[in-house]
């Protein structure tokens, strides 16, 4: 792996989250290894033509995962793999993503009773 020289910055890198405790039985495993990917092309190995990114492979990772807009689920276990394969006159490099998807359940105070998900209210 290569790395930037001291005097320069990595590449941007931004990570947001939010805590979120799976300790508790708050959630379901909706989808296990969900994963995405994005390929690249680099010329000689090191002249990059086509980056891979990772926002494709996140996209493509929460469409085979079937994620739903307004539920209540979210990424655990987040893995990025970067890695490249080198040939003779060019190399491919790749970016592949992989997480549980875990889907959350309203809590239920003292005395309530669950509600079930396929049940009508």
């Amino acid at each position: 792996m290569i790395t930037p020289p001291s005097n320069e910055s990595p590449p941007l890198q931004v990570h947001e989250q939010t805590r979120v405790d799976l300790e508790k039985d708050n959630f379901i495993l909706v989808k296990t290894n969900a994963w995405g990917h994005s390929d690249g092309f680099s010329l000689l190995g090191f002249i990059t033509i086509v980056p891979p990114t990772l926002n494709k492979a996140l996209q493509r990772m929460y469409a085979t995962a079937e994620m739903r807009p307004g539920s209540p689920q979210s990424v655990a276990h987040l893995v990025i793999e970067k890695s490249t394969s080198y040939f003779i006159l060019f190399g491919i490099p790749k970016v592949q993503v992989r997480a549980d998807i875990v889907q959350f359940r309203p809590e239920v105070g003292i005395g309530e009773k669950p509600v079930a998900e396929n049940q009508p209210p």
